[in-house]
């Protein structure tokens, strides 16, 4: 089974994610988040398939999310706008992701890789 990892090449925690990916020989395919940022629609499954908070897709700690106030924004904001939101920029969306058939990881533990993957 091939997973979508979606990743920011440069973050520090993308590459450990990845390096655990190859060193379990999990099977995946790489995809450059700012390269080629999700859609609204992805971005929606994915959210649904994760079972997590809308929030958790942000990246929160990215400058972008900072600069903008977006916390502030988002009490305000329905899912639809939120996924609008964060599909104009990759670099809005908290990763690595992992996307599978029945589920989706976002960022990286790798106590949830293991339970998943491993």
């Amino acid at each position: 089974m091939s997973v979508l990892f979606i990743e920011y090449p440069k973050c520090s925690t993308c590459k450990k994610a990845k390096k655990w990916l190859e060193d379990h020989g999990v099977d995946f395919v790489d995809r450059h988040i700012v390269e080629d940022n999700p859609t609204a629609e992805e971005l929606k499954l994915w959210h649904e398939r994760s079972g997590l908070p809308l929030k958790r897709f942000f990246n929160t700690s990215g400058q972008i999310y900072r600069q903008n106030n977006i916390k502030d924004q988002l009490p305000d904001m329905s899912e639809e706008e939120q996924y609008a939101l964060l599909a104009t920029n990759g670099m809005l969306v908290k990763r690595p992701l992992i996307v599978a058939e029945d589920y989706v990881l976002v960022g990286f533990k790798e106590k949830e890789y293991e339970e998943r993957l491993g």
